[in-house]
């Protein structure tokens, strides 16, 4: 077993890549649904001496299998989001502190101490139901920033309106992070100019609203909010570290994760830097499920390890030849 405290400690490219191949390893031992995808594969263990030779697992597993690296008991599920009758995904977590280690010092790595801000959550696809790991995350965040006035909201958008405007109004920083739809529906009723608060959009549209594309997007939020960059995260049940878009739509990971831009065409190949292609993720705080996940999400990644999220593949045809971009 890798210890955790190597994973949270990687501070470069060769120490990343140590520890990556290392659970590699130990997931293809300890790992029955990871082990028999890779003998699918025809993949050699011995033989795998870089990044790019691992495996990466199709997030459709989750969907379908308990994805675990040990026996040990489940504490958490998290579970995705669906349509009725849809079949949802499953995270099971057999050691949540994990978990917790990772968005606390994810979230400190691009955001500083968490104690400095309000934190205003408008959540309501995610709290309407059970199993969002979202939910885990920022109900976790908000008891930790130890202000009274952080709170999550459902639909009542004023006093969520009255808080955001009386907390930036006195110089308090706040982060509201929220659904896409819910920000969209907020600054259509509200118009705001704020100077102390980072507005940070997850989720999408949830069937609420049509999709948009990120740059018309962003400026109508920047817009009603009065700010210069909305802020984004890029997480998922399948994970356990999220990435952070400052702006721009450009993701950054913390030192334990990365990504790596597969060939729509061939998964087993990667396309260069600059070139759209599906997201591979390594996440190493999924040491007790799968590190490795093929994502459906479309994206690029630039020269500084940085990238975007483009679209997502329609799923009717994962290699790629019918896109839904959004």
């Amino acid at each position: 077993m890798i210890p955790t405290s190597d994973i949270f400690s990687i501070s470069n490219q060769k120490q990343f890549e140590k520890i990556a191949l290392k659970v590699f390893r130990f997931q293809y031992e300890n790992n029955l649904v990871y082990k028999e995808f890779c003998e699918f594969m025809k993949v050699k263990v011995s033989a795998v001496k870089s990044l790019k030779q691992i495996p990466f697992l199709p997030i459709q597993f989750f969907k379908s299998h308990s994805v675990v690296s040990n026996t040990n008991p489940i504490q958490e599920t998290f579970t995705s989001s669906g349509t009725s009758g849809q079949i949802t995904s499953r995270h099971c977590v057999t050691d949540v502190s994990i978990y917790e280690e990772s968005y606390r010092k994810g979230f400190a790595q691009f955001y500083g101490n968490i104690e400095d801000y309000v934190v205003l959550a408008l959540l309501p696809s995610y709290l309407e139901r059970e199993g969002s790991s979202l939910i885990y995350m920022f109900k976790d965040l908000i008891e930790k920033t130890n202000h009274t006035e952080s709170g999550f909201y459902l639909n009542n958008y004023n006093a969520l309106t009255e808080k955001l405007i009386s907390l930036d109004n006195s110089g308090q920083n706040v982060l509201l992070i929220g659904v896409t739809y819910a920000l969209l529906d907020l600054v259509e009723q509200h118009k705001f100019q704020l100077n102390n608060t980072f507005i940070m959009e997850t989720g999408g549209m949830k069937g609420k609203r049509k999709e948009m594309i990120r740059e018309e997007l962003h400026d109508q939020l920047c817009k009603g909010f009065g700010v210069t960059a909305i802020h984004s995260e890029y997480g998922m049940t399948e994970l356990l570290s999220q990435a952070y878009s400052l702006g721009n739509g450009i993701f950054e990971c913390p030192s334990w994760m990365q990504v790596l831009i597969r060939d729509t065409e061939d998964a087993l190949t990667y396309v260069n830097d600059g070139k759209t292609g599906g997201i591979n993720v390594i996440d190493l705080a999924n040491i007790n499920s799968c590190s490795f996940i093929a994502t459906q999400d479309l994206g690029k990644k630039n020269p500084n390890n940085s990238f975007e999220v483009l679209g997502r593949f329609d799923n009717s045809d994962i290699r790629g030849c019918n896109l839904m971009v959004y």
